[in-house]
């Protein structure tokens, strides 16, 4: 038996005052996106996810010492190898490595400071909350407002 059709539409696809159009975009490739630009530490936008930006990076060499107070920071690398500097504080400053290869994921719980460093070339994938700035609380020529790809 065929299941009869719903009277009401599916309100994902209703516009309206209080629900917005839902949007069907094409599929991404990383891979391409990231034949696209060359600057480092300079993340950029490939979608979003609910109140999160997708981004791609490259890296290499040092970014800067930064924690975000309000949001985890999602660290996925694709490409070469990525080392996260970490400073837990509990009643003294522990300094942690944290040595991410390629299709390792770290998250970076929130709070806490850490400084991303990659001896050569890598490339990685940032899940992150629309409003994060990339250097955090830094005030760093490194802080770049990501644009779309």
């Amino acid at each position: 038996m065929i299941p009869s059709k719903p009277t009401t539409p599916d309100p994902s696809f209703v516009t309206s005052d209080k629900v917005k159009e839902k949007k069907i975009v094409d599929k991404v490739n990383i891979k391409e996106k990231l034949k696209l630009f060359k600057d480092y530490w300079s993340p950029r936008i490939l979608g979003q996810v609910n109140d999160y930006h997708v981004k791609v990076f490259k890296a290499k060499g040092e970014f800067v010492w930064h924690k975000h107070a309000d949001s985890d920071e999602f660290f996925l690398v694709i490409h070469g190898e990525l080392t996260i500097k970490l400073k837990e504080r509990d009643v003294i400053v522990k300094e942690r490595v944290v040595i991410l290869k390629e299709w390792d994921f770290f998250v970076v719980p929130k709070g806490v400071e850490h400084c991303p460093y990659a001896e050569e070339e890598c490339h990685g994938l940032l899940f992150e909350p629309k409003q994060v700035v990339n250097t955090g609380d830094a005030d760093s020529d490194k802080t770049f407002k990501a644009a779309r790809l």
